[in-house]
């Protein structure tokens, strides 16, 4: 029965390289569609006004061909620290930096307007603007931590936003939806990937402004974004399968918190 289960015709259980464990084996499989590393040393050079990744000398390029130039040291060496991690094969979804850095090259550089248009979206459904009508624990906790955040748009920007109990969409003043896009109209294409992704998995344009303009540390950003799941996890437990796809999706908010940084 142990063989039957186990079994895997591309490698049977007699091959000296077999491997019993389903998981692992599973993993090994998953791991053959991976490009396999062939470098042995990376490298950061300042060029052009900026910092490239170096693979053994050569740059490393985007899947659209444009050589990977970081505005900033910091950022070059953290996406070199991805590559030098990268033990046997080249696993993009381990790299949330890199991806993020090629759709910046490849995606954003030449559709800023688009990609802002896009992230002052949010502004119009945001995440903060929408309450809870019961419980009274959860109404007080959401308005002592997002209604600041209001009140400081509103000093900043002059844009106030509208609150909503429950999910009845409510419309948001025009003028102040077009303040805010006017705040991320200066962002150079690193900020505005950082924050456009910021945006996305937050589901709040306020979050991801307070986050750009140091109002607000990563933490208390994603704590701020989280509340509500928070909450539910206090109240209920918490879920295994819902922790992991939250993990995974801080990985990728950090490395955006990196880019929207000044």
């Amino acid at each position: 029965m142990r063989d039957l289960l186990w079994y895997d015709p591309s490698t049977p259980p007699d091959a000296p390289d077999f491997e019993p464990d389903p998981v692992r084996r599973a993993q090994a499989a998953m791991r053959k569609d991976l490009p396999k590393r062939f470098w042995t040393e990376v490298t950061v050079e300042a060029r052009d006004g900026g910092h490239r990744i170096l693979l053994d000398g050569r740059p490393v390029r985007t899947p659209g061909k444009r050589e990977l130039l970081m505005p900033r040291v910091d950022l070059a060496e953290a996406i070199a620290a991805e590559w030098r991690a990268q033990a046997t094969h080249l696993d993009p979804s381990t790299m949330p930096l890199t991806r993020l850095a090629n759709s910046v090259l490849d995606g954003v550089v030449d559709r800023r307007a688009e990609v802002a248009d896009d992230a002052a979206k949010y502004a119009e459904t945001d995440l903060v603007c929408y309450r809870a009508e019961a419980p009274e624990r959860l109404v007080e906790r959401q308005t002592a931590t997002w209604d600041p955040l209001l009140d400081w748009i509103e000093e900043t920007r002059g844009a106030r936003l509208l609150v909503a109990e429950g999910i009845v969409h409510v419309a948001q003043d025009r003028d102040a939806l077009d303040r805010l896009r006017a705040a991320i109209a200066v962002f150079d294409p690193w900020r505005l990937a950082g924050f456009h992704t910021v945006t996305t998995l937050t589901g709040s344009f306020v979050v991801a402004l307070a986050l750009a303009e140091g109002r607000l540390e990563p933490d208390a950003a994603w704590a701020v974004a989280h509340l509500d799941e928070a909450w539910n996890a206090e109240l209920w437990g918490r879920d295994e399968e819902a922790e992991e796809r939250l993990a995974f999706r801080r990985v990728e908010f950090d490395a955006a918190a990196r880019l929207v940084r000044p």
